[in-house]
């Protein structure tokens, strides 16, 4: 279900299944889900360890293929890319936020954040105005220095949001933002990322915390690999 039927979805999951082989097992991780993402939503995939939510994460985000379905990603069927095209596909579509932060130790904040701009092939200058723009968005450009040993862990997750944003995806995947945080920084981030869904920025985000979900406009809830509610919760 989603919020208007009138708008062009920017993703689209038809029939997805994964299935998981290990040996002579089968183990199914989808079930065959089916669901869309309108531009400017900001929904939560929620659901018990091993129901297939991150899995599915993955593949809406171009990091693995469904065994079968479809998964249109600004109408384009991801299905049908190699993996050089998939790559492509990434790196300027989706931006990225994981639970452990997943920066370079040795790279300063803004280095960090010019990385993907440093893949699409943008030069210096240009690379670094950006980078700063971005870290300045997120509050923490008088930190652009600094490693990420030298960050507290909620400037950390502030670091990895400024990169996701870096080449203006269709889509923000978190998953898990605030898993390694304290409460008051875990906070922060969702109100960084309800800031940023206000600016018309789409987000899908997976977590296991009813509260965090709660703070999202639609709550999609998987359980063994199925879809069991898609509601929006009235934010």
């Amino acid at each position: 279900m989603s919020s208007s039927k009138t708008k062009q979805p920017v993703v689209t999951v038809k029939e997805v299944k994964k299935i998981y082989r290990m040996g002579k097992m089968e183990v199914p991780a989808l079930k065959g889900v089916s669901f869309s993402v309108e531009k400017g939503e900001f929904i939560s995939i929620m659901g018990p360890s091993g129901c297939g939510k991150s899995t599915l994460m993955h593949i809406i985000g171009c990091l693995d293929r469904p065994t079968s379905g479809h998964v249109l990603l600004d109408d384009v069927d991801i299905d049908e890319l190699d993996d050089n095209s998939l790559a492509d596909i990434r790196n300027k579509k989706v931006g990225f936020v994981f639970q452990t932060f997943n920066l370079l130790p040795k790279l300063s904040a803004i280095e960090n954040v010019e990385l993907p701009l440093i893949y699409a092939g943008v030069g210096f200058e240009e690379r670094r105005k950006k980078a700063s723009e971005l870290l300045d968005i997120v509050g923490l450009k008088e930190r652009a220095n600094h490693r990420p040993s030298e960050l507290s862990g909620g400037q950390s997750q502030r670091v990895a949001i400024a990169r996701s944003l870096a080449n203006n995806p269709t889509i923000i995947m978190a998953d898990e933002p605030t898993g390694n945080l304290d409460s008051k920084s875990g906070e922060e981030i969702i109100r960084l990322f309800n800031d940023l869904n206000s600016k018309g920025i789409t987000l899908i985000m997976v977590t296991h915390d009813q509260e965090i979900g709660d703070s999202s406009k639609r709550i999609i809830r998987l359980k063994d690999g199925e879809i069991i509610s898609d509601q929006l919760t009235g934010k």
